[in-house]
């Protein structure tokens, strides 16, 4: 059965460009994104290791620890890492996991087999600090991802996470929340300070309350 939102991540042994981990451990009380890229040395791939890289200090600013996998084995990641930095201008600077046996892969289950029934697709998991899965998101081999759209889901989760709210339709981070309909007009007052605005009784937006 596919992972859910609510899952435990699984843990795992692993080796990585960055020696071997222990998922879990690895973690600590970070948040957490593990995506796979189908093989090494492909165009695709290679933009999307480069541009994570590229945005690690933004990962960083959100506690939040990145690590890509793909089924190739370590030494292949290593060489290909080469090719990142020279066409991308920018270092792998985080930890790729070598799955050549697919222990991984399987876990998350990342290889879908109507679509290769060896490689894995682009699966990306958000993953909180209690080790649960907050998100995910997945596209076919042919489809680079938005890392700009990974950050934003990370601002709202971690949002979302502190306090009773939801983000709407294109929200980016300082933009206006929703606040959960669960809560009263009178304890919404209290509970944002800021004010709110009732469109419908289920409804109310209201400024983004840590900023």
């Amino acid at each position: 059965m596919a992972l859910q939102i609510g899952d435990t991540a699984p843990d795992f042994t692993a080796d990585t460009t960055q020696g071997p981990i222990k998922f879990h451990e690895w973690l600590g009380d970070s948040w957490g994104v593990l995506f796979s890229h189908p093989k090494d040395f492909t165009p695709v791939c290679t933009t999307e290791l480069g541009e994570a890289a590229r945005l690690k200090p933004e990962f960083d600013r959100r506690n939040t620890k990145i690590i890509g996998l793909s089924v190739d084995p370590v030494d292949s990641h290593k060489k290909w890492e080469a090719d990142i930095e020279e066409t991308q201008g920018q270092a792998v600077n985080f930890p790729v996991i070598g799955d050549p046996d697919h222990t991984v892969a399987d876990l998350y289950g990342m290889i879908h087999p109507k679509a290769n029934d060896t490689l894995t697709v682009r699966s990306v998991f958000f993953i909180g600090p209690d080790k649960t899965i907050k998100a995910s998101i997945t596209y076919p081999a042919s489809t680079g991802r938005n890392f700009d759209e990974i950050l934003r889901v990370i601002d709202s989760l971690q949002l979302t996470s502190k306090f009773s709210v939801s983000t709407p339709v294109n929200w980016k981070d300082g933009g206006d929340v929703i606040i959960s309909p669960a809560i009263p007009d009178d304890e919404a007052k209290e509970r944002f300070p800021k004010g709110f605005k009732t469109l419908k009784p289920y409804l109310r937006m209201t400024p983004q309350p840590d900023k």
